[in-house]
């Protein structure tokens, strides 16, 4: 997503490149590009206009202070401009009542019951509440079937009545078991229809008012573009909802949905979903989003997931290990294993300002540490312990084991060898202060 904006966004900033200062004569071209690069990114043109007049009127005029050149002005003042159009800082649930009831609303295919399965994941894992996923939607079968699913596999519990086609009464009967079983949170997955209808609305409607939930979230596929946004005003106007949930955010999307809804309904995004594994799901951060269309990098979110697979226990072995010169072939593996739990692997690197440009025509797969485990795996456990011991007649028999050339094995071990020299003279220069991460190593491309 976004990468399309993204290089037109650079090249119309770049115009500025040289530029002593900025003027009403060389940013005009700039802001055209911007503007026409907004409009071509699914951005309603009214919302573009309004944006690069802001852009153009902070910017005329600026003085450039030292070490910074036009273009790095204009970056900033963009991202921040960016960062308020989609509402400027983050904005969380509302936990202020127990238990607290969350009404999740969309259209057919938006991805509602697989937002409600990462919701209750990220609230039971993330907040340590206790969620319930409520299984409203009685006319999709496959619906319920979907949500116990989900519920099984982030362990948390299902309220479903299959033979109740009251969904209010399934709601009202769902809140007096979470009273009764200690359930502080819950989610309710309501239906959804293939367009906005009239029977769909009332329904969501009336649930509202016997409910009267503390938060309503429209979930909202970003693929659909500009009509996302149209059907999120239409909900808006019924629902008077609290906040959006952008799924599928890791599809070819122009990325105009999360750009404009938050202008046009006035209302928060409060999480992004990215995939159908369900840890994908990230409050969404204004600015951080504004630094990534930037190609800023997101160093913040990318500490963040690296902290969310924090071991301190293990985290202290492995710093005494790496101290004593002792890393080897199962800490290392115990450190890749650690890397794919944070996420898409190309993701993750487009984090690391100024990767992003440099990668984004590489395919970098989710399986690329699929060939450095192969080999780890045809080790025994000898020789991931003390990997001095793998002489040339282990080396073939371990590239025949993990279906590699002898060359590939090679240059894997003389890697693994380079990066621990790093790590040991890091720690004697700088010490160690976490529990580090060996890189990226071998980003095969696919």
């Amino acid at each position: 997503m976004f990468e399309n904006l993204s290089e037109r966004l650079d090249s119309a900033i770049k115009q500025l490149k040289g530029e002593g200062r900025i003027n009403e004569i060389n940013i005009a071209t700039t802001v055209k590009e911007i503007r026409r690069a907004l409009v071509d990114a699914d951005v309603n043109y009214k919302i573009a206009k309004e944006f690069t007049d802001k852009v153009k009127e902070k910017a005329t005029g600026e003085k450039v202070i030292t070490s910074v050149s036009p273009g790095q002005l204009m970056v900033k003042i963009v991202k921040d401009e960016l960062a308020e159009l989609m509402g400027g800082k983050e904005v969380e649930l509302d936990f202020s009542t127990k238990p607290t009831i969350i009404l999740i609303a969309g259209l057919q295919g938006s991805g509602k019951t697989t937002f409600s399965g990462k919701l209750a994941n990220f609230l039971k894992n993330k907040k340590s509440l206790r969620p319930l996923l409520v299984a409203a939607d009685i006319y999709r079968p496959a619906a319920m079937d979907q949500l116990q699913v989900l519920g099984e596999q982030v362990k948390v519990p299902v309220f479903a009545e299959p033979e109740n086609k009251n969904a209010v009464s399934i709601v009202q009967n769902a809140i007096a078991h979470a009273k009764a079983n200690g359930n502080n949170v819950i989610i309710i997955d309501t239906a959804g229809r293939l367009a906005v209808d009239e029977v769909m609305m009332r329904e969501v409607a009336d649930i509202k008012a016997a409910i009267n939930p503390q938060e309503i979230l429209f979930v909202v596929d970003s693929m659909t573009g500009q009509d996302a946004v149209n059907t999120a005003k239409a909900f808006n106007d019924r629902l008077d909802f609290t906040g959006v949930v952008l799924t599928k955010l890791d599809g070819d999307t122009r990325g105009g949905a999360a750009l404009s809804i938050r202008y046009v309904v006035d209302k928060p995004i409060k999480f992004v979903s990215m995939g159908e594994k369900l840890d994908t799901l990230d409050v969404f951060y204004p600015e951080r989003m504004a630094q990534r269309i930037l190609g800023m990098g997101d160093i913040t979110t990318l500490v963040e997931r690296a902290q969310a697979q924090y071991d301190e226990v293990q985290a202290k072995k492995l710093e005494k290990k790496i101290r004593a010169n002792k890393f080897d072939f199962e800490d290392f593996k115990e450190q890749l294993n650690q890397i794919k739990k944070m996420g898409n692997i190309k993701d993750l690197l487009a984090m690391i300002p100024g990767v992003g440009k440099a990668i984004k025509d590489i395919d970098i797969s989710d399986d690329a540490f699929k060939g450095i485990e192969a080999m780890i795996n045809s080790m025994t456990p000898e020789e991931r312990s003390n990997p001095d011991i793998i002489d040339t007649s282990r080396r073939k028999r371990i590239a025949k084991g993990s279906g590699k050339d002898v060359n590939e094995v090679n240059a894997f071990m003389k890697q693994f060898e380079q990066m621990k020299q790093m790590m040991s003279q890091m720690n004697k220069f700088k010490g160690m202060g976490g529990p580090g991460m060996p890189g990226m190593p071998m980003m095969g491309r696919r």
